[in-house]
């Protein structure tokens, strides 16, 4: 079984159009923190497929996307995020992807 690791994917898309379409597609790989920040646990071939499809809806030239590694998702990336104020909760284990 591949590895899953626990990533924090931030866009900044500046089209609504574009926002709205880069909002659904990473709602397949992930869960939302925040409207435009995911947390997904995903494997080397799921990151591939994330990062493919987003490209395909991003115009490259001015919309922005992070992928932040928190490391193993059973390991220390399960525990590397923190919250102030109001807490969403955190999926304990793999994505649901469409």
């Amino acid at each position: 079984m591949a590895e899953r690791s626990r990533l924090v994917v931030a866009y900044d898309i500046r089209h609504p159009g574009r926002l709205r379409r880069v909002h659904k597609t990473t709602s397949g790989f992930g869960d939302p923190l925040q409207y435009s920040v995911f947390v997904c646990d995903l494997t080397a071939v799921e990151l591939v497929s994330l990062k493919t499809a987003l490209k395909l809806k991003m115009d490259l030239r001015v919309d922005s996307v992070a992928i932040l590694d928190l490391g193993p998702a059973r390991g220390r990336g399960k525990h590397s995020v923190e919250f102030l104020g109001a807490r969403r909760p955190l999926p304990d284990q793999g994505p649901t992807i469409w």
